[in-house]
C-alpha cells in the first residue's frame, strides 16, 4: 500500500481540531461520546484522514467499551499494529497503514472468530454506507 505523506500543517488544515488531535496526535475520544459507537448501519468504515478502507460493518459489534469495536479489519495490510508503552502501559496502537494515522488499540477480549476487539476513535472514521 503506497503510503500519503503530507506535514502536519497540511493534516491540521484538512482534518477537523479534534480528529487532528486523535489522527495524528494519538489522543482518544471519551467513552460513549463518538459518533460510531451506537452505528448499526451496513457499510465500510474508512480513515478520516486518507480514505482508506479499515472495518466493515459485519465485523463490528457493541463491546460495551464505549468506543466502536470491530473483529477484525477490512482486508490484511489495511492496519498496522504497533507496541504502545503510554501511560505505563503495555498495548498494542492501531494506526491506518495508508497514512499512519492513530485508530485506537486492538485488545484479546473481543468475541469469535478473532478473539480480538479492535477499539477505535470515532473521529478516526468516515462511514461509507452501502447503497
Amino acid at each position: 500500500m503506497e503510503k500519503v505523506k503530507k506535514t502536519e500543517e497540511e493534516w491540521a488544515k484538512e482534518l477537523s481540531p479534534e480528529q487532528y488531535r486523535i489522527l495524528r496526535q494519538k489522543g482518544t475520544e471519551r467513552a460513549f461520546t463518538g459518533e460510531y459507537n451506537e452505528s448499526k448501519g451496513r457499510g465500510t468504515y474508512r480513515c478520516a484522514g486518507c480514505g482508506n478502507p479499515l472495518f466493515h460493518s459485519e465485523t463490528k459489534y457493541n463491546s460495551g467499551s464505549g468506543w466502536p469495536s470491530f473483529y477484525a479489519p477490512y482486508k490484511a495490510g489495511h492496519v498496522d499494529e504497533i507496541e504502545d508503552h503510554s501511560f505505563a502501559m503495555v498495548r498494542t496502537e492501531v494506526l491506518c497503514a495508508r497514512c499512519d494515522g492513530h485508530l485506537g488499540h486492538v485488545f484479546d477480549d473481543g468475541p469469535q472468530p478473532t478473539g480480538l476487539r479492535y477499539c477505535i476513535n470515532s473521529a478516526s472514521l468516515k462511514f461509507d454506507p452501502e447503497e
